[in-house]
């Protein structure tokens, strides 16, 4: 059996009590005081999460952001600085072999994170490609954090009032607890808030400080699950994965307008394709509406009893005291309304198709002058 890796916080996640176990090949925190308290104090207050096992590097370089869209449908050469995107690296079968964020915080090249479970093949399919003026640094000398919630912009303004004036997925690289630090506005569980990369070696400390605020708690894994659930967010390796596309992934919003046009992506023609054609799957929402939640794997079926698809996510959501899931269905089975069953300890279930985010998200949006 392989042995967990730790991350900065292992420490002081214990020295809160927190319960762990075996996530993405690390040893993490699933919960401190229970999944429900601390998904219902992120919806309220402010939620603080270790997301240190994520990958993050940094790609440099004359050609860096000219190579970085070679395995990427996003348009990063009119990407501004300060800013970042969502996007995913595509196989050559226009596969998601993983969903990630890249962002120019500062004006050396691109800063990235990916999944923690992808991130060492992530990082070695890009390093056996570079040509020309890149290089890929991975920043393994950092840890990384997540404040999520309502009140995540007061307390992170108490720290350094500017943050309180960034916006959904604006970026910056700055001096933050007396640390050198990649901030941004973005998160994954549906609410407003910030992912902060600091230096390993401060990561206790920062951590700490935040916690000292008492609008602040500490959030496991499971928390995150139900939360970025009901945010209608996918999961790699559950909801996408190297068969899915973009557009079945119902992703489409990563797929630039001149990337499409210019058809320079991997896998661009059968995404485009899929794009005037539809499809052969499509992911759906579903409310459960009787019996056990749906959980991953669960089939689903038509009005008739003929199964079309399979749960990807499910579970109960504190938020809207349901059962919901996430799945996919062939397109015609997709309509918001559409009656469906899912199959639960070989019971059906009666399920609504519904649209996504389950709960309304909270990103904080600048005003348009």
């Amino acid at each position: 059996m392989t042995e967990l890796k730790t991350t900065p916080l292992n420490a002081a996640h214990r020295a809160l009590g927190a319960r762990m176990v075996g996530f993405g090949g690390y040893d993490m925190p699933v919960q401190y005081e229970g999944v429900l308290a601390e998904h219902r104090w992120t919806r309220e207050h402010a939620g603080l999460f270790d997301v240190s096992h994520m990958g993050q590097a940094k790609i440099t370089g004359a050609d860096a952001v000219s190579w970085f869209e070679r395995f990427v449908p996003g348009d990063y050469q009119v990407l501004k600085a300060g800013k970042q995107k969502y996007s995913l690296l595509l196989n050559e079968d226009g596969g998601i072999m993983d969903d990630l964020m890249a962002g120019k915080p500062d004006h050396a090249g691109l800063y990235v994170v990916v999944n923690a479970g992808n991130k060492e093949e992530d990082f070695a399919y890009l390093q056996a490609r570079l040509e020309g003026d890149v290089t890929l640094t991975r920043l393994e000398d950092r840890a990384l954090l997540a404040i999520q919630g309502p009140e995540a912009a007061e307390v992170m303004a108490v720290h350094e009032p500017v943050l309180a004036e960034m916006g959904f997925m604006e970026c910056a690289r700055l001096m933050l607890f007396g640390a050198d630090c990649f901030i941004s506005r973005s998160g994954y569980t549906g609410e407003d808030g910030y992912e902060i990369s600091v230096p390993a070696d401060q990561a206790e400390r920062i951590w700490n400080t935040l916690l000292e605020d008492a609008r602040v708690k500490p959030i496991g894994l499971g928390a995150r699950d139900s939360l970025r659930l009901e945010a209608g967010l996918p999961l790699h390796g559950h909801d996408i994965d190297p068969t899915t596309s973009p557009v079945e992934g119902a992703l489409t919003f990563a797929l630039s307008k001149s990337r499409k046009e210019r058809a320079d992506f991997p896998g661009a023609d059968r995404v485009l394709k899929e794009l005037a054609d539809g499809p052969a799957r499509v992911r759906i929402g579903l409310h459960v509406k009787e019996g056990a939640p749906a959980r991953e794997g669960a089939e689903i079926a038509d009005a008739k009893g003929t199964v079309v698809g399979k749960v990807t996510s499910g579970g109960p959501s504190p938020t809207l005291g349901h059962n919901i899931a996430m799945g996919y269905v062939p397109p015609h089975l997709s309509e918001l309304g559409t009656e469906l069953k899912v199959i639960v300890r070989g019971k059906p279930a009666a399920a609504t198709v519904v649209a996504m985010p389950f709960v309304a998200q909270r990103y904080y949006r600048k005003p348009k002058a």
